[in-house]
């Protein structure tokens, strides 16, 4: 900034009569130089002559003084950083697949970019524990909406005449998300249940609440891919950040030894890459929640019973009217983590695995907490960690030696059901930008 001389400048007529009661109007004129401030290269200088050409400005007599003691150098003035190295957003999912047009910072202390209200909207991640989107949101919110929904385009009849959701696994996600909703509630917070579309129900959660921001972990299947479009799409329209995380793994995308589209077609492949690739830690569950939106006054809502969702609840129950060995899995995140701890257990006592035995796995050769992976009720990396600490050697997912005891074949296991995620996501997620090859892979136990 250059402050020129101040100089008396006068009128026609002032210059032949002069009222002493009027004296003239000293003025001062102010440069602005921008080039001392921001970089040269960032205004094309066309553009800089016409925007930030120096301005007159009048300044009365009073703080003239004042300003004859302003002095500023361009020395010290830090240059903003303008441009990072990383980019935090990607306009192909197969470059940064977890954003999408953020626009805060991720730094929960400052208070200025704190977001006035945030969405969290749950799909397979029923848990409270380990989950990033969750505990993200309430450290960068002030207030916390946890949604979810269920789509009647998931439920009904398909094409062929099958239910497209059969009674045992609805039962499933209905006793899931009770779990959750008590969960959230005894953390000061609650889950808001609707059935309907997300893309509608979601769109119409943010106006009623002023959302900021949607917070969501990403999906890797075709129809999921689909329905986070037409989200991003609805969102987009109100001007609501849609931000995505990824949970449903036991290695993080983002950790990957390679780019999405460079995914292995064969597990011997895929197994190969990750050879050594460490496991993220995972996030503890928070004791206590931000509270919901005050704006909009959202109730919670109702879950719906396998009627309302159209399905016959006798079809879950033996002929002699009791519930089928299937309806004995009881869904839920207290129920995963109980299941986990006496598998734990179990594993302790158990020998070293040899070649011929798989007494680990039980008689149907079977940790049968898949179920719950499947739902996100439990996080593998939680599995992961939990197994550990029971193991009485070292174990890994990426390494498997004959003789090895049956956590670390669990883990093995699981590198497997982390593949499958994988490729699948490879393809859903960015088929215009891949050309397509088959997977090739053998049939494997999964977890």
């Amino acid at each position: 900034m250059e402050i020129e001389p101040i100089t008396t400048q006068k009128t026609p007529e002032s210059s032949e009569t002069t009222d002493p009661k009027n004296p003239p109007l000293l003025t001062a004129s102010i440069s602005l130089s921008l080039s001392s401030i921001l970089p040269t290269h960032f205004f094309t200088p066309s553009k800089t002559t016409q925007l930030f050409s120096p301005k007159n400005v009048k300044i009365p007599p009073q703080i003239t003084s004042a300003l004859s003691t302003l002095s500023l150098s361009s020395s010290t003035l830090s240059q903003p950083k303008l441009f990072s190295k990383k980019s935090s957003s990607s306009a192909s999912p197969l470059q940064n697949p977890l954003s999408l047009n953020p626009r805060l910072p991720s730094d929960p202390s400052n208070g200025a970019a704190a977001r006035r209200a945030t969405i969290v909207w749950f799909r397979n991640d029923l848990r409270v524990h380990d989950n990033e989107c969750l505990t993200t949101a309430n450290n960068e919110s002030m207030s916390v909406l946890p949604v979810y929904c269920f789509d009647p385009r998931d439920y009904g009849k398909s094409s062929s005449g099958f239910d497209k959701t059969g009674p045992f696994r609805a039962s499933f996600v209905v006793e899931s998300v009770t779990d959750l909703r008590k969960s959230l509630r005894a953390r000061g917070s609650d889950l808001v249940v609707r059935v309907g579309k997300p893309e509608t129900v979601l769109v119409e959660m943010a106006k009623a609440v002023g959302a900021d921001a949607l917070y969501v972990h990403r999906e890797v299947s075709k129809g999921e891919a689909k329905a986070e479009g037409k989200i991003e799409a609805a969102m987009k329209e109100e001007g609501i950040e849609v931000k995505y995380f990824w949970g449903s793994t036991l290695y993080h995308l983002e950790d990957l030894p390679f780019e999405l589209k460079g995914m292995p077609t064969n597990y011997g492949g895929f197994r190969e890459k990750v050879q050594g690739l460490k496991v993220r830690d995972t996030v503890a569950a928070l004791d206590q929640l931000k509270g919901l939106p005050s704006r909009g006054d959202v109730e919670a809502g109702e879950i719906p019973s396998l009627v309302e969702l159209g399905l016959n609840p006798n079809a879950t129950l033996s002929q002699d009217g009791k519930p089928s060995v299937n309806g004995s899995l009881v869904g839920g995140e207290t129920e995963a983590m109980q299941r986990l701890q006496k598998f734990a257990a179990e594993c302790k006592v158990q020998p070293p695995k040899s070649k011929d035995t798989n007494s680990i796995y039980g008689a149907n050769f079977s940790c049968k907490i898949s179920p719950w992976l499947a739902m996100g009720c439990l996080s593998p990396r939680h599995m992961f960690d939990e197994l550990k600490k029971t193991a009485s050697r070292t174990i890994s997912a990426s390494n498997r030696k004959d003789g090895d005891d049956g956590m670390n074949w669990l883990m093995f296991e699981l590198l497997w059901r982390d593949f499958f995620r994988f490729i699948t996501a490879k393809y859903s997620l960015a088929t215009k930008l891949v050309d397509a090859t088959p997977a090739t892979a053998c049939t494997g136990a999964l977890a």
